[in-house]
């Protein structure tokens, strides 16, 4: 499976958490991740994290077109429905590309959490 992490700046501590929580089913993937959120989860974590240009220079518009590609299978972006800065990446591109292309998005941890289990399983 190819996952991609994205997290809005206030999210990314929530990703760290939860990469380590699932370290061991991640660690079977591929993963990409934006710029900043893949360097965290690479240096914390320990996770190979494959990494696109940081979420405001456009790295969600570079995993969104991985995505239209057919080149991704998961999508977890942490957002902050609350309190987003207009310079963190907009999810509206995203959750068109996967609703269009049928990809699983996972926008709080809850969803993701599941997400997980279903990959430990191999349900998914």
């Amino acid at each position: 499976m190819r996952i991609a992490l994205i997290a809005h700046d206030r999210k990314k501590d929530d990703m760290i958490d939860f990469a380590k929580r699932y370290k061991d089913i991640l660690k079977e993937h591929e993963l990409f991740g934006t710029g900043t959120t893949g360097k965290l989860i690479n240096e914390i974590v320990g996770l190979e994290v494959s990494r696109f240009l940081s979420g405001p220079l456009g790295g969600d518009q570079q995993i969104g077109a991985k995505l239209a590609q057919g080149e991704m299978d998961i999508i977890i972006f942490l957002r902050d429905p609350l309190t987003s800065q207009p310079h963190e990446p907009d999810i509206s591109a995203l959750l068109r590309l996967c609703d269009v292309h049928c990809i699983p998005l996972a926008t709080n941890l809850g969803t993701a959490e599941v997400l997980m289990r279903s990959l430990k399983n191999r349900e998914y």
